[in-house]
């Protein structure tokens, strides 16, 4: 039986009035979705074949993943010390979610993972993604017999930590953000109490262990959580030999079914049969799949290229690419016709052709107005130099500098004419002051005399 061990103190059953009022209560719609628990259920065409089936993956070794995987959630929540409804949520979204997904292209150990950070927020005992990693890592180290060491803060531990942030994401976007689930665990001691099994703990802790290695299997995804409740009570009356209620059967009082009941602790029954799984074989057949996969991905992708490589070629011309396209003759113009065609055809936009003539005549006159300039400086430079020098020559070169030293000199005559102007100015204003402040004086000695 499985290590986790519930605690059975401190249950507040629901009352029967409550438990039926809750039962009649119709499924709450918000737009289109419809929230209810029997939409967690799969039908059979879902449960085979499994996407890992589609991709290779052998039936049995994918049992086996799924019992190591809620193996990994459920010592990893033991040491993260969080609550077994907790745990039970991780491995009930765990199988839920390979159902929809195939272990070869999802890794098993980073959705553990996603799984279980995901849980503890649902039920609101919230871990961190650090903790979880260093657990996972610490199970590790003990199952392979290495010397434990502490996770190394380095590029592959940040690596995986934003791969389990994005596990956690698809998690919850492949079930549709659905993630409610309802545990039989208070299920179990309410119905052992209404068969009058309430002081016997010995019944309801066997009970209770059976539901947690149940979660191991797939029942959780395929009945719903009354029937397994019936069905770990069943198993325990049969091993414990505690006689139970035959006519009518006990468990038709709960709406459960025999061949239900049966299924349930056949799958239960079958996981302790089950020899322990090797942990690095099962990990290398995947691996194995998953280079397979990779190749025939990267295949389709050549040949996805490829094709769209051939469609994207240019429209072609009703024509055959063999054959070219024939060019027609231009007939050739005299320019003795075309005047006349020219003088013959009126132009239907005169006013077109004044602006146009306009437009010439001012650029004409502009490009002779630039060489009368240009004309105008040679002249002065020959004047000067007693003959004109191309552009290139020393003499040219030596007359460009000395007019820039003009310029030059010009600009500080003009700055220093300007900082005179801008302190006689100053000086102005200054005086003027004075004055009036002389003259205000002034005036204020007259009064002054004048009231004397």
């Amino acid at each position: 039986m499985s290590a986790a061990v519930g605690d059975l103190n401190g249950m507040t059953p629901m009352k029967g009035a409550q438990q039926t009022a809750a039962a009649t209560q119709p499924p709450q719609t918000y737009g289109k979705i419809s929230l209810q628990l029997t939409n967690c259920l799969l039908p059979e065409e879902k449960l085979s074949p499994t996407p890992s089936e589609v991709d290779g993956l052998d039936k049995e070794v994918e049992i086996d993943l799924r019992i190591i995987g809620c193996e990994l959630i459920q010592t990893a929540g033991m040491l993260l010390k969080l609550p077994q409804v907790a745990m039970a949520t991780a491995q009930v979204l765990f199988q839920r979610f390979y159902y929809s997904k195939s272990f070869v292209r999802h890794p098993m150990e980073i959705f553990a993972m996603g799984c279980l950070c995901l849980a503890s927020k649902i039920e609101e005992a919230p871990r961190r993604v650090r903790d979880v990693i260093n657990v996972f890592s610490h199970i590790k180290q003990v199952d392979s017999g290495k010397p434990i060491a502490p996770v190394v803060l380095d590029q592959i531990y940040s690596t995986l930590k934003i791969q389990v942030i994005k596990a956690e994401r698809r998690v919850l976007k492949e079930l549709g953000f659905c993630v409610h689930v309802k545990h039989p665990h208070k299920i179990i001691v309410i119905y052992l109490q209404m068969l009058g099994f309430e002081k016997n703990e010995e019944f309801m802790q066997c009970s209770w262990n059976y539901m947690n290695d149940s979660l191991r299997t797939n029942v959780f995804v395929r009945y719903d959580p009354e029937t397994i409740a019936c069905a770990c009570v069943y198993l325990s009356a049969k091993k414990l030999k505690i006689p139970m209620l035959k006519e009518p059967p006990w468990y038709s009082l709960f709406g459960a079914k025999e061949d239900d009941l049966l299924e349930i602790c056949y799958s239960i029954l079958r996981l302790y049969n089950r020899p322990k799984a090797n942990a690095d074989k099962l990990e290398r057949i995947v691996v194995e799949l998953q280079t397979k996969y990779q190749e025939e991905r990267a295949r389709q992708r050549k040949l996805a290229g490829l094709l769209n490589s051939a469609n994207n070629t240019p429209a072609q011309n009703s024509l055959s690419p063999s054959t070219p396209a024939v060019k027609k003759p231009i007939p050739e113009v005299s320019p003795r016709s075309k005047e006349t065609r020219r003088s013959d055809t009126p132009s239907p936009h005169k006013h077109k052709s004044k602006s146009s003539k306009k437009h010439r005549q001012s650029s004409t006159s502009l490009s002779r107005s630039r060489s009368r300039s240009r004309d105008r400086g040679r002249k002065k430079l020959k004047s000067r130099n007693g003959s004109i020098s191309p552009p290139h020559s020393p003499d040219y070169k030596r007359s460009h500098k000395s007019r820039e030293k003009r310029y030059r000199s010009r600009s500080r005559s003009r700055d220093r004419r300007d900082r005179s102007r801008s302190r006689s100015y100053d000086r102005y204003k200054y005086h003027e002051k004075s004055k009036k402040h002389k003259y205000r004086d002034d005036a204020s000695r007259k009064r002054k005399e004048i009231r004397r």
